[in-house]
């Protein structure tokens, strides 16, 4: 090791000139960081990790073995446009994780928050946007163009659809894969992927009051099982609950709209529950 009072590499690591390493920085056997590539404080890559592209690291973020980043998007349109990749800091990306920066059809940009965690062999597509304290069990896969909100989990290779969108505090079980939009607070379950209801012990787990858990039940049952179109649900929803801070998450976020339809409630034949197709 080459061991100095701001960092700590591998003498078989390749840094190439023009990269920026933060203090602390620890590099291990057989690393590669690009000449355009930024480690933030205290960085860790642990060993036989790729760095490369305009990608940065934020601080304390550990790496481990067999991770790429900011190699060229998989994307067919790609260009060699300049794009580039973020990820924030104190996250967790363990072995063989892939992430890809963004093109020039969804804003050139990568983004991943703080307190994320990315278990094996999951993947970040281009130009994806996640959120803080996100994760990502092994083997999940986001295609380009999603985006998941603050504390969403998704189970053990799941799979998101390009441009869904998953909201905060949601959850996604495990094999599920999501074609839709999966509202704030919801947990989407299946093959392909329909609503199950909220996602109440995570809830519970992260200090939901008793009171707030009981608006969002309300107003999930007037969202997906109570008559009218789901823009009449909506603004009923949005008019009862004008002062609930998490039931008007949900709203907003139906009201934003996306690419996509929502991911609803569906019986075993697969028909929808709550007339959001009507």
């Amino acid at each position: 090791m080459v061991e100095g009072a701001r960092q700590t590499i591998h003498p078989t690591a390749i840094i190439e000139a023009g990269a920026k390493l933060g203090e602390g920085v620890s590099i291990g056997p057989f690393c590669v960081v690009g000449p355009e590539v930024t480690l933030g404080d205290g960085v860790t890559l642990h060993s036989h990790v790729v760095v490369t592209g305009r990608t940065s690291v934020g601080a304390r973020t550990k790496v481990f073995p067999f991770v790429s980043l900011g190699h060229q998007p998989q994307d067919l349109k790609y260009a060699g446009e300049p794009s580039d990749l973020s990820i924030g800091s104190d996250c967790l990306i363990r072995e063989g994780v892939t992430m890809n920066p963004g093109t020039s059809g969804g804003g050139m940009h990568t983004i991943i928050g703080d307190r994320c965690a990315f278990l094996a062999n999951s993947h970040v597509g281009h130009d994806c946007k996640l959120g803080n304290n996100i994760i990502l069990s092994n083997g999940v896969l986001l295609a380009g163009h999603v985006s998941i909100g603050d504390y969403a989990i998704l189970g053990g290779a799941a799979a998101v659809i390009q441009f869904a969108r998953v909201g905060a505090h949601a959850f996604v079980g495990g094999l599920s894969g999501v074609e839709n939009d999966l509202i704030p607070f919801g947990m989407a379950l299946g093959d392909r992927a329909s609503l199950a209801g909220l996602n109440i012990i995570g809830l519970k787990r992260r200090g939901f009051e008793r009171e707030q858990i009981h608006a969002l039940r309300h107003a999930y049952r007037m969202l997906f099982n109570s008559a009218g179109t789901l823009k009449e649900r909506v603004e009923r929803v949005a008019e009862t609950f004008a002062d609930q801070t998490a039931v008007m998450e949900i709203v907003d976020f139906v009201r934003a709209g996306g690419d996509r339809a929502l991911v609803t409630p569906r019986d075993a034949a697969g028909r929808d529950l709550s007339g959001s197709e009507a």
